[in-house]
């Protein structure tokens, strides 16, 4: 199921969690290594099926999911 530009998640594939169109690496996994002080470019040269564009869709698919009102409003 696509769930965003170059995000897809099913069942089969990383039980089910959210990762890049076409590998196996999830958007977590992204995420986390750019937290670990990783840049787009060690993440492309370490993960060869990955392009920066597929870093920044990961980026925008994972704001685009806490972008949610807060209960403390």
């Amino acid at each position: 199921m696509k769930l965003a530009d170059r995000i897809v998640a099913d069942a089969d594939t990383c039980s089910g969690h959210p990762r890049v169109d076409g590998t196996r690496i999830r958007v977590s996994q992204i995420l986390g290594m750019l937290a670990a002080g990783m840049t787009p470019e060690e993440i492309v040269a370490d993960y060869p099926p990955v392009s920066v564009a597929d870093i920044q869709a990961c980026l925008a698919f994972a704001a685009s999911k806490i972008d949610v009102p807060s209960a403390a409003e």
